[in-house]
């Protein structure tokens, strides 16, 4: 079966998507203690979100990047992630697009979110010829995702690691194309 060069993938129920982020003990420890992130999470900073266990695993470099200690699964509302797609914006200029580049220009400024699309990982890191979503929240969706959207917080480093060890493909989350 050949994969579309865009694509999400994820693991999602009706009502959930988890998303993963890397952070930093002092991030990461508070945020799964309490279920939602808290201080010292800012707000004000643009937060990037990968449905793409693998492409997190290869940013973080398996949750040994300095800063990037803590894997956290991150579930959402679906609800929330359908409306941050809806207002995303993609961080860079599409030629093919009808959109002049002045008009895209406009609606990056005005857009809390930011669609990029990067190539997805192999379990070896390496990348492949298709291509897996990240998005960048900022201003209010970013306070949506870290008040309303959130579900629930798991620490999944301990995985990361383990899967970093045993590159055991069995262990992997289940992702699947998002609809």
């Amino acid at each position: 079966m050949e994969v579309p060069q865009r694509q999400i993938r994820a693991v999602y129920t009706d009502r959930t998507i988890t998303v993963y982020q890397a952070y930093s003990p002092e991030i990461a420890v508070p945020a799964v203690r309490a279920g939602r992130f808290v201080e010292p999470f800012r707000i004000g900073r643009m937060t990037w979100i990968k449905p793409s266990f693998l492409w997190m695993m290869y940013r973080s470099g398996w949750a040994t990047k300095p800063g990037q200690e803590h894997v956290l699964a991150v579930e959402l509302t679906r609800e929330g992630f359908d409306a941050a797609l809806a207002r995303a914006c993609p961080s860079s200029y599409d030629r093919s697009s009808e959109e002049t580049r002045q008009e895209w220009s406009r609606r990056l400024k005005q857009s809390p979110v930011r669609v990029q699309w990067d190539p997805e990982r192999s379990l070896q890191l390496a990348p492949l010829a298709y291509r897996s979503l990240q998005l960048g929240l900022a201003g209010e969706a970013a306070r949506q995702y870290a008040e309303e959207w959130t579900v629930s917080i798991t620490d999944v480093t301990a995985l990361a690691r383990e899967i970093a060890r045993t590159r055991d493909p069995a262990l992997l989350p289940a992702e699947r194309p998002y609809c």
